[in-house]
């Protein structure tokens, strides 16, 4: 997969940009990405900026756009690719252009962008979300593990690598089947345990659970952010036999020996061998180089300074951004992005016209961890890690409901809504469901 990856990249590096003619764009409305948060945003401002100069721009090099919180249930045997991917050309609304492009340089002080092709694009308002960067490089041995088709090592953060898991996981007979998560901020926290409980669902109802040892090994010092469901996860562990290391990072895979090398980064100096029969990593994640290198827009951890209420850029005012690839403290997930939509759409029209911005974004993130084939714990909370629960139920305890939402619902308001920019989060089921609930 990689050594296909290096060699289309290396082809796009030898092209003679000298027969090319270099393009010069200016729009209303420039979007860099086009993931969720990227056309959400071009599918609402399109429809009101639609006439060249005028207009939206969308600057994504994808050919395909994925529905990646599916990415866990194809691992687990549930589902498959077609569900989850479309092509770009169909998701990106028609009033938009889209520029199938890298960007390389972002130059906030002249309002323009420049792509690897060498085409500019002029802004008047810019909006960043370029999601993050999967950095298979940062563990050694990950890549040649993956690459090879018969090693047990294995993970559902890519499309090139999901498809292998359920495989992998169906191979397992017994030994060590360890989980990883990473030292570094993720998409989706939730996924590494996901794909651990349908595994280890797997192996329960094949007879094969008691020959093999579970273990969850985090980066993080506790097993999920929001104690109301930290404790109910802590529960399903602890029922399920499932070994949980806390503060606990993947170094280095030795797959000649089957190996995993962790560090306690509690005290650091401590490093542990495990042999594996089955790694499935998730891998560490880094903003693309584009933010990473440019420290005038970022932080020192290369993530866009927006404010967190307003999601307006800390120092240019005609910048914004939305997802994954800002410095706002809330958990990286889609239903984050789809509150971000509402409140970043209607600030960048107050800023347009000269408003004050009346939108605050509180931080609201879900989070549906499924915890079986059949069951999920739906978590749902804010910047504060205090539960903002939609539904008339206890959302700590699992329930089929959630596990229906995830598997099908979600999927459904992904492609047919959120993407058309008709869907805000479940903000107005929860004023329903909870009608005296502080806001």
């Amino acid at each position: 997969m990689y050594g296909i990856m290096n060699r289309n990249l290396s082809t796009l590096k030898r092209t003679n940009l000298q027969n090319v003619r270099l393009a010069h764009h200016s729009c209303k409305i420039l979007i860099l990405g086009g993931g969720t948060g990227g056309c959400s945003m071009a599918a609402k401002l399109s429809r009101k900026f639609k006439e060249k100069p005028s207009h939206v721009i969308v600057v994504d090099p994808a050919e395909h756009h994925y529905y990646q919180p599916f990415f866990t249930l194809i691992g687990g045997g549930i589902g498959n690719m077609k569900k989850c991917r479309r092509e770009m050309k169909d998701v990106l609304p028609k009033n938009a252009q889209w520029i199938n492009d890298f960007v390389i340089e972002i130059d906030p002080k002249n309002q323009k962008i420049t792509t690897k092709n060498g085409d500019t694009v002029n802004y008047e308002i810019l909006i960043v979300a370029l999601g993050l960067k999967l950095n298979w490089q940062a563990v050694p041995g990950l890549v040649e593990s993956l690459d090879n088709q018969k090693s047990q090592v294995c993970s559902i953060y890519s499309p090139e690598t999901v498809p292998k898991v359920y495989g992998a996981i169906k191979r397992t007979k017994n030994g060590n089947a360890l989980f990883t998560y990473p030292n570094t901020p993720i998409k989706c926290a939730g996924a590494p345990q996901k794909i651990m409980y349908l595994a280890e669902a797997y192996w329960q109802k094949h007879n094969l659970r008691d020959n093999i040892n579970v273990v969850y090994n985090t980066a993080l010092p506790v097993i999920f952010g929001v104690k109301k469901y930290a404790d109910a996860l802590w529960k399903v562990c602890e029922g399920r036999q499932i070994k949980v290391h806390l503060s606990t990072n993947l170094i280095e895979i030795r797959p000649d020996k089957c190996e995993a090398v962790f560090q306690n980064l509690v005290k650091p100096e401590e490093k542990r061998v495990e042999k594996y029969s089955l790694l499935h990593v998730t891998p560490p994640m880094t903003t693309p180089d584009v933010l990473k290198n440019n420290r005038d827009i970022t932080n020192e951890s290369g993530f866009l300074c927006v404010n967190e209420k307003t999601l307006r850029h800390d120092k240019y005012q005609n910048i914004f951004g939305i997802g994954d690839c800002t410095n706002t403290p809330n958990s990286k997930t889609m239903a984050a992005v789809a509150s971000q939509v509402k409140v970043l759409y209607e600030n960048i029209m107050d800023h347009l016209e000269g408003k004050e911005m009346s939108q605050i974004y509180n931080g609201y993130a879900s989070c549906p961890i499924v915890t079986g084939n059949d069951k999920c714990i739906l978590a749902e909370f804010d910047y504060k890690l205090q539960p903002r629960e939609t539904f008339p139920y206890n959302q700590r305890n699992e329930s089929h409901l959630a596990f229906l939402l995830k598997k099908d619902v979600f999927p459904f308001v992904y492609w047919n809504l959120m993407l058309n920019g008709h869907w805000h989060g479940p903000e107005a089921f929860r004023k329903i469901f909870h009608p005296f609930a502080k806001k």
